[in-house]
């Protein structure tokens, strides 16, 4: 029943779960989104992460199993979260043409050009990782890694466990809060108060957390979940022509942003570690 009301919870976040981004293979999927991340991580020309950041972001929207109030709520926190990372480096960074300075505030423009490149890298990392997942469902993600990456039974269904555990937990807190409010224990303030308070809750959660995590592991035993022998799978995942077609579109979004950026360039910023 539990699972039935974790589910469910997914369920009101994931609207739509019949798109091509959910069809793809997820190993495959794991693989080319990270080896993403790599990519981005040593591009120093600005506009490239302009480009990359504008194209990541369409593609979001486009493949998205989230609904319209959750992906922009998404992007917001994401973009405010990369407007926050950028700062550090605009406000307080090194440069010879200085554009604003007062007290301990020096803005220069190769500082702004590195504080919005790094910013713009936070935000196409979210982009890129938002992506992966909001179009990936956790039951057929620890599959693929049994099957096309052989990664032990144990581990995958310790992980997918873990991962079923996260709302039940989550209501067990919320039950925890109604009882303490019944029982007339939130009308003190203080901060001694709220140190014991959180005590409880502390303790409470652990508790049932280990009590829990002992039940799951006697039942994994018994189905033999730590046996190194070929198993069989109640989902075999396998591969598609949907795999081609992600394929061709992470090639197309990634080569456009470097083609934009070479052809249609919007700053002077080619390397921002050169100037």
């Amino acid at each position: 029943m539990k699972a039935t009301r974790g589910r469910g919870a997914l369920d009101t976040v994931l609207t739509n779960t019949n798109t091509l981004f959910f069809k793809i293979n997820p190993s495959l999927k794991f693989i080319l989104i990270s080896s993403l991340f790599l990519v981005y991580l040593f591009v120093q020309n600005l506009n490239t992460m302009i480009w990359a950041s504008m194209f990541f972001l369409i593609l979001y929207y486009f493949v998205s199993g989230l609904s319209g109030k959750w992906s922009f709520w998404f992007v917001l926190i994401t973009l405010i979260v990369s407007i926050f990372s950028a700062s550090a480096m605009i406000l307080f960074g090194k440069g010879s043409h200085i554009i604003y300075h007062q007290s301990l505030i020096l803005i220069t423009q190769e500082s702004l050009a590195r504080g919005i490149l790094l910013g713009l890298r936070t935000f196409t990392f979210s982009l890129i990782g938002m992506i992966f997942a909001t179009t990936t469902l956790p039951v057929p993600f620890f599959y693929s890694l049994m099957q096309q990456l052989r990664v032990p039974v144990r581990y995958a269904y310790g992980c997918l466990a873990a991962f079923r555990m996260i709302p039940i937990m989550a209501e067990e807190f919320m039950h925890i809060c109604q009882a303490m409010r019944v029982r007339g224990m939130t009308r003190q303030k203080g901060i001694r108060v709220f140190w014991e308070r959180m005590t409880r809750y502390t303790i409470t959660m652990l508790a049932q957390s280990i009590r829990r995590a002992q039940r799951t592991a006697i039942a994994m035993e018994a189905k033999r979940f730590s046996m190194t022998e070929k198993r069989t799978y109640f989902y075999e995942i396998g591969w598609s022509r949907n795999d081609i077609f992600f394929v061709v579109i992470l090639l197309l979004t990634v080569t456009s942003g470097f083609l934009f950026s070479a052809y249609f360039p919007l700053t002077p910023f080619t390397n921002v570690l050169d100037h």
